[in-house]
């Protein structure tokens, strides 16, 4: 069996005081995607780069104090890719893809339309270039695992309050029929709602700070593990990890049974 866990820290210093890697260390997983260091290379101490024996591979943003992700392994990979071939976007730290084998597992971070006009259309652009990436990759002959948080709840049983969310940044019409090309046409599997085709308030994963969001449960589901077909259908379980608050968002964890097989398969 294969577990792989998908977390935004919100920062990794943050998420670390308050225990994320002491978690981390119990849970037995074999990946761990992060999302949202908020930190440069200075910034990570070896206890970031390679906690309980992990190998860690990062993809750091230009901007201090923004973005970031990473990968943590039990393996160390065949081969690493920081970024996926945008200058725009790779300066913001969103994608680090490593691959085992047949199995490539990655970490993105897809941008926020949220804070003003200029972002949203950032986050178009983004989708623009980031679907032919998915559609090569989806070509490419490998297993693949995306985790991340991709900024979109793709449909109304993902977020508590659509009706009141339609014109809003992570549930707009747009970006919600992206979300169905990724998973549609361009023949990728939503983990998590294939094996949970109907949960609504159990799958969220990120509560907005505002408000009494986290004690109501308003919430919207935007992290995913977003697979090709075949490892998708080795999953098994899937959890989001409530018990404890390391930062707004919640680990999403996903165990494929059968997958270990891929990482030594070329």
């Amino acid at each position: 069996m294969l577990k792989i866990i998908s977390a935004n820290l919100n920062g990794i210093r943050s998420a670390s005081k308050k225990g994320f890697f002491d978690w981390m260390d119990k849970q037995s997983a074999d990946f761990v995607c992060v999302q949202e260091l908020k930190a440069q290379a200075a910034d990570m101490t070896p206890d970031f780069l390679r906690p309980h024996n992990f190998h860690g591979h990062f993809h750091y943003a230009e901007k201090k104090g923004y973005s970031g992700v990473g990968v943590y392994s039990r393996y160390e990979p065949d081969a690493v890719t920081i970024g996926f071939g945008c200058d725009e976007f790779d300066a913001e730290g969103r994608y680090v893809q490593c691959d085992f084998g047949k199995l490539s597992v990655i970490s993105v971070y897809c941008p926020s339309g949220s804070s003003s006009e200029e972002r949203q259309q950032a986050k178009f652009r983004f989708m623009d270039v980031f679907m032919p990436h998915l559609q090569k990759l989806r070509a490419c002959g490998q297993e693949v695992v995306i985790c991340g948080d991709w900024n979109i709840a793709h449909k109304e049983i993902d977020l508590k309050n659509w009706k009141s969310n339609q014109k809003n940044s992570g549930f707009l019409p747009e970006e919600r029929a992206w979300m169905s090309r990724v998973l549609g046409e361009t023949g990728w599997v939503d983990v998590y709602r294939a094996l949970h085709p109907e949960t609504t308030g159990e799958a969220y994963t990120w509560w907005s700070n505002r408000g009494q969001a986290w004690a109501n449960n308003v919430g919207w589901r935007i992290d995913y593990h977003v697979s090709t077909p075949d490892i998708a259908a080795k999953a098994s379980a899937a959890s989001i990890y409530k018990e404890e608050r390391f930062s707004d968002h919640a680990p999403l964890t996903v165990e494929y049974n059968g997958a270990s097989a891929f990482l030594t398969a070329k």
